[in-house]
């Protein structure tokens, strides 16, 4: 009998499948949160966000201590060791604010029928709006990685800096009586619709309340992106 128990044991063991959890960051090495970030974990969110018992992967945006330690793609040392690896995931390029310059009084007065050049031509938007403002989320095919944003242009620099990423779903996850203003920001390598918006929320929270779905956006990226 004992033999038989050992025997079916080990073949539970051989089938399972195993998902590499996000590691704690409190106590983690970068180099087991960067293993943690790769495309089979799904960068750090093995379960869509539809699914019970899933938590976003990482953080892109400017307070950190808002984001349940998640691993914040604006540290300059962890974002130098992830792009040493080849995850498929990348810390994006911060831009500098601009600096405020004054220029020299001009002795020829200025036209004002005059447009600068660099206010004459706008550059194409590289994703188009597919919904916007409804109280679901994607819940399709394609998933690629879910994490948390400050803002729609957050999640859209995410997409372009994920691996396969051509579609992007951004919204307010509202979880407990006291919600994060931060954004959920869900990519996926296929395009979505409206339709395939239903995930609305329902799970309930440890201090009983329940979550919810507002403000959720689909992009698209443009073809000739």
């Amino acid at each position: 009998m004992l033999s038989l128990l050992l025997i079916a044991t080990l073949a539970s063991i051989s089938t399972a499948t195993y998902v590499l959890s996000p590691p704690d960051i409190r106590y983690a090495s970068t180099e087991s949160i960067v293993a943690s970030l790769s495309a089979s974990n799904h960068h750090g969110a093995p379960l869509p966000p539809s699914s019970f018992g899933s938590t976003p992967g990482w953080y892109f945006g400017d307070a950190p201590g808002s984001a349940d330690d998640l691993p914040w793609l604006k540290d300059e040392d962890f974002c130098a060791s992830l792009a040493q690896s080849n995850t498929g995931i990348r810390c994006p390029l911060v831009a500098e604010k601009p600096k405020k310059t004054y220029s020299r009084r001009s002795a020829v007065p200025a036209d004002p029928a005059a447009t600068p050049a660099s206010q004459s031509q706008s550059p194409a938007a590289r994703y188009s709006i597919i919904f916007s403002g409804l109280t679901g989320a994607i819940q399709g095919s394609g998933y690629l990685t879910y994490g948390l944003v400050d803002t729609v242009s957050d999640c859209e620099t995410m997409c372009d800096n994920v691996s396969g990423c051509v579609f992007f779903n951004s919204y307010h996850d509202v979880n407990g009586k006291n919600g994060s203003p931060l954004l959920t920001c869900s990519l996926y390598d296929t395009p979505h619709t409206a339709d395939e918006a239903t995930n609305t929320g329902g799970q309930t929270q440890p201090d009983g309340s329940v979550n919810y779905v507002t403000d959720s956006d689909g992009y698209v990226l443009n073809s000739s992106s």
